[in-house]
C-alpha cells in the first residue's frame, strides 16, 4: 500500500470537527479522486496526507514523501528553481562545469549530472520552454505557476502525487497534456478536483462526507450510476418507511379506540359487579391498554426516527436545482457586431492578427476558446465596454447582460446575504418570502447574516442565482468567464443545469469540456496566439 489512513479525524483551533474518524488505504500505482462538498475536508485531507497538518488523532503511513501541489500557490519572492526544489543543484552544478573542484559541490550534485537538462525538458513539456529558471515565480500566471510545480513532478519523479483542483487555471492544451501524464504515470495519485474529464481518468472514487469515507470502485461516471442507484433505493425505503409509520399509527388508533368502547362498557356493567371483582378488572384493564400504548409509541418513534434518518441522508444525495427566467428578445436579433476590433497592452503590439470580426444573435450558445494568454478575457471586456479598442469598432443593440466571472466578484461585498437578496427584491416580496427562497438555494437561516465576500465559491454562486430568480427577470445575454474553477461537483451540476435550462444567449470562456457539453454550445470563436488567425467556427 502506498498510502494507509486509520481512525483519522481533525479539528479546527476551535475544536469543531471537520471530520473523522475516517480509515481507507490506496494501493501502490493507484490513481484516485477525492469528492465531496464544499466544507467536507478535502483539501485538509490532502495537506493532513502532504504532512502540513498534524491529525487530531489516527495516523498516517506513506510509502514516500508526497509531492503535493495545492489549489493555491502562494509562493512569493522566488525564482522557478528554488520553486522546484532545484536551485542548490543547479548552482553547484554550474560551479563545476566553471571549474570548481569544491567537494560541498561535487556531494551536493552527487550524479545527478542532467538536472539542467532534465530541468528544462519538463518546463518544455508543459510549454514553458521560454521561461528561463531564475525567473521570479511572481512574474508568472496561474496557469503557468501549476505548470511549474507540474513540471516538478517529471524532476522528481515521486511515488506518491497529491493534486488540488489541479485544471482550475489550466487551458485545454494543458489539461490534455496533464491527462496524458496522469495516464503514463506509474505513481500513486490521490486528485482533488470538479474536472469530469479528469475524474473519469482515474481508477477509484472516494467519497468523504459526513457519514464518513466511502470507496466506489470505478471512475467518475460509475460513481454517479452508483449513486442513482443509492438514491432509487433510497427512495423506496423511505416510501416503506412511510407506509410502517402509517400503519402503526392506524394500529395504535385501533387499539385506543377498543379500550374506550372496552371502558365504556365495562361503565355499563359496573353495577352488576362484585366490587373486589371489579376493580380486579380494572386494574387488568389499565395495565393491558398501558402496555399497549407503549409499545405502539415505541414502535412510531422508531419508525419515526428511521424516516427522519432516510431523509437526512436524500437531503445529501439530492442536488439542488435553480431555474431562471427565460430572456424575452427573439431569436436571431443582432446584439453585437465587432468590425476589426484590437487592443494593444504594448503600444505597437496589437493582440490579435488579424484583427477580429464576428456578430452575436440572439438565442446563440457561443465558446470563446483559445489558449492562457490569447485574448479572451480581454475580449469580454471590450464587449462589455469596460475596454475599448484601439482599432476597429463594436456595435451593440439594447439589450440586457450579467456578466458571471470565476471569482463571482458580483457577490463579494461587505453586505449580508440576506442585504444583498434585498438589493435584488425589485418584486417587494415579503420578508419571509425570501428567506424562503434562500432557504431553497441551500443558503439556511444560519448563513443569513454572513458576509458575501466570506462565502465559497459554491455558496457565491447559488448566491447569487439564487438573487436573478428574486430579482424575476433574465437577462437577455448570460456572459460567463471560467465560472466553474471554484465549485465543487455538486455547485457545478447546479450551474450547469441552470444554464443549460436557460433560454437566451450565452457567451462562455471555459476549459471544462464536461462543462462546455453540458450548456449546449452551438458554436465557437477562437483566438489564438497574434503569429495566427482568429476564426468564427
Amino acid at each position: 500500500m502506498s498510502i494507509i489512513v486509520s481512525d483519522l479525524s481533525y479539528h479546527y483551533a476551535n475544536q469543531d470537527l471537520v471530520f473523522g474518524p475516517i480509515s481507507f488505504s490506496v494501493a501502490s500505482d493507484r490513481k484516485v479522486s477525492l469528492i465531496g462538498h464544499n466544507g467536507a475536508g478535502k483539501t485538509t485531507l490532502l495537506r493532513l496526507l502532504a504532512g502540513e497538518l498534524n491529525p487530531s488523532s489516527g495516523n498516517i503511513v506513506c510509502s514516500s514523501t508526497p509531492y503535493y501541489i495545492p489549489q493555491r500557490i502562494g509562493v512569493t519572492g522566488i525564482n522557478i528553481a528554488q520553486a522546484l526544489s532545484v536551485a542548490e543543484k543547479m548552482n553547484a552544478f554550474h560551479a563545476i562545469v566553471s571549474g570548481s573542484i569544491s567537494q560541498s559541490d561535487y556531494d551536493l550534485l552527487a550524479e545527478d549530472w542532467d538536472i539542467e537538462s532534465r530541468c528544462y525538458s519538463a518546463l518544455d513539456y508543459w510549454n514553458l520552454s521560454h521561461i528561463p529558471l531564475d525567473t521570479p515565480v511572481d512574474f508568472l500566471s496561474g496557469g503557468e505557476k501549476t505548470k511549474v510545480f507540474l513540471a516538478g513532478l517529471m524532476i522528481h519523479k515521486p511515488s506518491v502525487i497529491l493534486l488540488d483542483e489541479p485544471t482550475n487555471h489550466l487551458d485545454g492544451t494543458a489539461r490534455e497534456l496533464l491527462y496524458e501524464y496522469i495516464g503514463q504515470t506509474k505513481a500513486t495519485f490521490v486528485v482533488v478536483s470538479h474536472d469530469i474529464s479528469l475524474l473519469n481518468r482515474l481508477d477509484f472514487v472516494f467519497e468523504l462526507s459526513s457519514q464518513g469515507m466511502a470507496r466506489y470502485g470505478g471512475n467518475y461516471d460509475f460513481y454517479k450510476e452508483q449513486k442513482s442507484i443509492e438514491t432509487s433505493a433510497l427512495h423506496e425505503k423511505i416510501q416503506v418507511e412511510i407506509k410502517n409509520l402509517r400503519e402503526a399509527r392506524k394500529r395504535a388508533l385501533e387499539v385506543a379506540q377498543r379500550q374506550e368502547k372496552r371502558a365504556r362498557q365495562g361503565e355499563k356493567n359496573k353495577m352488576q359487579m362484585v366490587r373486589i371483582l371489579r376493580k380486579t378488572l380494572l386494574n387488568r384493564g389499565e395495565n393491558t391498554s398501558a402496555r399497549l400504548h407503549e409499545k405502539h409509541a415505541r414502535i412510531m418513534q422508531e419508525s419515526q426516527e428511521n424516516l427522519s434518518d432516510l431523509r437526512r441522508q436524500q437531503d445529501s444525495l439530492c442536488e439542488f436545482r435553480i431555474d431562471v427566467q427565460d430572456a424575452r428578445l427573439h431569436q436571431g436579433k443582432r446584439l453585437i457586431s465587432a468590425h476589426d476590433i484590437n487592443f494593444e497592452y504594448i503600444k505597437g503590439t496589437p493582440l490579435w492578427n488579424p484583427s477580429l470580426n464576428f456578430d452575436i444573435f440572439s438565442g446563440e450558445r457561443i465558446r470563446i476558446t483559445g489558449d492562457n494568454g490569447t485574448g479572451k478575457t480581454t475580449l469580454i471586456r471590450l464587449l462589455t465596454g469596460e475596454l475599448a479598442p484601439v482599432q476597429g469598432e463594436i456595435k451593440q443593440s439594447d439589450f440586457s447582460y450579467v456578466f458571471l466571472d470565476q471569482e463571482y466578484t458580483r457577490v463579494c461585498t461587505d453586505l449580508t446575504v440576506f442585504e444583498l437578496a434585498q438589493q435584488y427584491n425589485r418584486t417587494h416580496l415579503q420578508d419571509h418570502e425570501l428567506k424562503i427562497r434562500l432557504n431553497r438555494a441551500l443558503l439556511p437561516y444560519t448563513m443569513w447574516d454572513k458576509r458575501c465576500m466570506t462565502l465559497s465559491g459554491g455558496e457565491k454562486m447559488r448566491l447569487y442565482l439564487c438573487c436573478l430568480m428574486i430579482f424575476d427577470q433574465a437577462p437577455d445575454l448570460f456572459i460567463l468567464d471560467e465560472p466553474t474553477n471554484n465549485l465543487d461537483l455538486s455547485g457545478l451540476a447546479i450551474l450547469s443545469q441552470t444554464i443549460r435550462n436557460y433560454r437566451g444567449t450565452l457567451l462562455v470562456i471555459s476549459h471544462d469540456a464536461h462543462f462546455i457539453h453540458e450548456i449546449g454550445i452551438t458554436r465557437e470563436l477562437k483566438l489564438t496566439l497574434p503569429d495566427s488567425a482568429s476564426e468564427l467556427m
